[in-house]
């Protein structure tokens, strides 16, 4: 997942641009993560602790956990905790699309939840964060902002409401069927015809 994140397609949005790892778990996964990048050509730019693992790496600075490299690129960095990681992503990622790999639910629950991006996949590649395959038709662009479309957008997510009603001097009368009443009533006083009467307020 790694490896398709990142080298499927190096120049689109969806890709991989920051690897995290849990300290737990680096001597079981990053022998096979640097051997998978090191035969697609990726180049890895990576912090103290995963450094040893990848023969060839570059030191990663702060602006790299911020970097879109778009190109056979990226950054690794160790982290203590599904906490830990979640806080990197909301403060140096794109909020675009973000993954976790995991077989524990309740840990994946958590990233999905508290991550602050427009995808997040669980045991997925974030190349999976497309319009197209999110069957919307054809992209027209993707968004990173909450409101009113986020993610990728098809033209569905373009359209805003104009509303056109033609009446022949309808009005709404009644609430509903069966006169119901409206919750509003009242505060402190009594409507009289023109407005509250003040002199009617009841304690």
């Amino acid at each position: 997942m790694a490896l398709d994140s990142k080298a499927q397609y190096p120049a689109v949005c969806n890709a991989a641009e920051t690897l995290l790892v849990h300290r737990d778990g680096m001597e079981r996964i990053l022998p096979e993560v640097a051997k998978r990048f090191r035969e697609a050509g990726v180049e890895v730019r990576a912090d103290t602790e995963s450094m040893p693992f990848f023969s060839g790496a570059r030191a990663a600075t702060e602006a790299d956990f911020r970097t879109e490299f778009l190109d056979l690129v990226i950054a690794v960095k160790t982290v203590g905790s599904v906490e830990e990681a979640v806080e990197h992503i909301n403060s140096h990622g794109s909020h675009h699309t973000d993954a976790i790999v995991t077989e524990a639910r309740e840990t994946a629950e958590f990233f999905l939840s508290r991550v602050d991006s427009a995808g997040v996949f669980h045991n997925a590649s974030t190349r999976f964060a497309d319009g197209f395959r999110y069957g919307l038709g054809a992209e027209v662009g993707v968004s990173t902002n909450k409101t009113h479309a986020r993610g990728p957008v098809g033209l569905d997510g373009l359209v805003i409401y104009k509303y056109r009603l033609y009446g022949k001097g309808h009005g709404v009368a009644e609430y509903g069927s069966g006169g119901k009443s409206f919750l509003h009533e009242p505060i402190g006083g009594e409507l009289k015809e023109g407005g509250l009467d003040p002199g009617s307020r009841k304690p």
